[in-house]
Formats: C-alpha cells, structure tokens, sequence
C-alpha cells in the first residue's frame, strides 16, 4: 500500500530494514541447519559442513556490529548451493519453519552482505518481523480516504484488538495459500493452514463484526503454485481430490474458509502476490469499490 498509495520507501527507512533483513537470513539458514542435524541429512560437499558449524556460531550482536558480514554472506551463499538443500526444503519443509523469502534472500545474500547495503523496495516487501500491536496507514484510492490498521496475527497478539474494530467497514483477512504444510512458529504441532481458518472463523462469527464485510486474500499464488507439485495438499487435508490444478487447490481452499461463515457475512475473496504490486494494484481497485459500497450502505445511501 505505501508503493501503490503514497511515496514508498524512502532511503532513510528502507535503511531501517537492514536489521530485519539480516535477522531474516540468519535465523533462516541457521533453521534449516538444525533440521538438517535433526533428520540427520549432511551436506554433499564436506566443505559446507564446516560451514554450517561457523553459520551456527554466527551472532547478530555488538562482536559482529550487528551486520551480516560479507564473509559470511559468502559462507551462506555456498551452504545454500549444496545440491541436498532441494531435498530437505522439498521433502521435509513441513517439518520446520522456514520463512516463504528465504530461498530469495538466500539468492541476494552476496549483496545484502556488502558493506554499503541498502535494502531495495523488494527487500521490504518481502522481509518480515512479527506484527505486535496495531499499526495505521492512511492513503488515499481516488476520492476514497482510508484508514488501513495492521493487526498482530499471532496468538498473543489477537486478544489486543479483536474488540477495537466494531465500527469498521471492511476486514481485510490475508492467509497464505502455500502454508498448507507449514507448521506455527508458537506451536510446532499445528498447521498454519488450519490455525488461520480457526482465526478467520472467529473474526467472521465473531459479535464485534456483525455489519462487517469480509475481503478474503489468498496470498502467495505463486509460491503456492510451485510448491503444488512438489508437496501435494490432500498429504494435509486428505479430503482434497483435485490433485496438481492449481485452481481446483485455490477453489478448495476458499471453499474451507467459506465454510466458516455461519454469520452469513460477504465475503469477496481474491487471489494475491503481495509482491507484485501490479497485481496489487488490480486487486485494490476491486477493493476499493467494495469499501466505497459497503460505506454507502452503512450511511443508508444505498
């Protein structure tokens, strides 16, 4: 929203990302490493064993002035080029978190590395720190003001705001279709699938929202279309029959969440890359006269 609606990032606050970013690669490789240790898979080339051992000591601390060096962003680039990598993120992805940018911080390693580092646009969007408390963007789509609010989505952070947002016209509800096999950072015995249509469950039949239209993003189409073949769905929601069609995947899924809505509420589902701002900004438009309808309606106008 900040690229399509307003000025984007500024160099002074994509500055700012440089700790997320390297956070991001760190705790990244150093996860795949100790799932590595932990289904007891080594590495084809000897030499990047002992490079898993120097990535795991590596700190983010004042001794590395809290940087990624490049010496380690070279030690990274060549653990990650190990020819077993596509087996433990293809076969055993499921069974430890690993953020869905990691293969592509992982391909820009060398470069977040160098000293003079500065985080580009596609950095930001794709870098990640969990949302705590409540964050409000204000931009405007036409003539169409709107007040955007960013809520934490983790279990902690739900009981802050699920009762601060009686009054609003619309909910914007984003999951990840290609979580499907992933499990929580809070609780590694639960699906992030199943955790997010127990959430959307409770947002739509919840008392606080009852005038409250729904807009359903199923985000990461394209991570989702490339894992499909690889890490099939009814492995985790064995009621699936539609195999690799992506878009018999999408319509099962949306149909899950459909399936929450006792309230009856609209709900106005879309497919999205977050990443892509031009398909962002198709999808905003759609939004966009959704919210001014539902504002509309609320006013007695319609």
């Amino acid at each position: 929203m900040r690229i399509i609606h307003k000025d984007g990032f500024p160099d002074a606050e994509r500055a700012t990302y440089r700790s997320i970013v390297y956070r991001n690669v760190l705790d990244s490789v150093q996860a795949i490493i100790v799932a590595m240790r932990k289904l007891g898979v080594d590495c084809t080339v000897y030499s990047n064993r002992v490079l898993a051992d120097k990535i795991m000591d590596y700190r983010l601390d004042e001794t590395t002035a809290f940087t990624l060096s490049p010496e380690i962003a070279d030690a990274i680039h060549q653990f990650w080029g190990d020819p077993v990598m596509t087996k433990v993120v293809d076969e055993h992805g499921s069974e430890f978190y690993l953020m869905d940018s990691a293969p592509y911080f992982f391909g820009e390693v060398l470069r977040i590395g160098s000293p003079d580092y500065l985080p580009t646009e596609t950095d930001v969007l794709r870098a990640r720190q969990k949302s705590t408390g409540i964050t409000e963007t204000r931009f405007t789509m036409g003539q169409l003001s709107i007040h955007m609010f960013d809520v934490g989505g983790q279990r902690s952070e739900r009981r802050k705001w699920i009762h601060c947002f009686e009054s609003v016209t619309s909910i914007i509800f984003c999951t990840a279709l290609s979580e499907y096999d992933q499990v929580l950072l809070e609780e590694r015995n639960q699906n992030r699938m199943t955790e997010s249509l127990i959430l959307f469950e409770s947002i739509i039949n919840s008392r606080w929202f009852l005038r409250t239209s729904i807009i359903l993003f199923l985000n990461k189409i394209d991570v989702f279309k490339k894992k499909l073949p690889k890490v099939p769905l009814e492995r985790y929601f064995p009621e699936y029959t539609g195999g690799n069609d992506i878009n018999k995947a999408a319509k099962y899924i949306l149909w899950k969440f459909m399936q929450a809505n006792r309230a009856r509420l609209s709900v106005y589902p879309h497919l999205t890359q977050a990443t892509d701002t031009t398909n962002i900004r198709l999808v905003f438009a759609a939004v966009k006269e959704t919210i001014l309808q539902n504002a509309l309606k609320d006013s007695g106008i319609l």
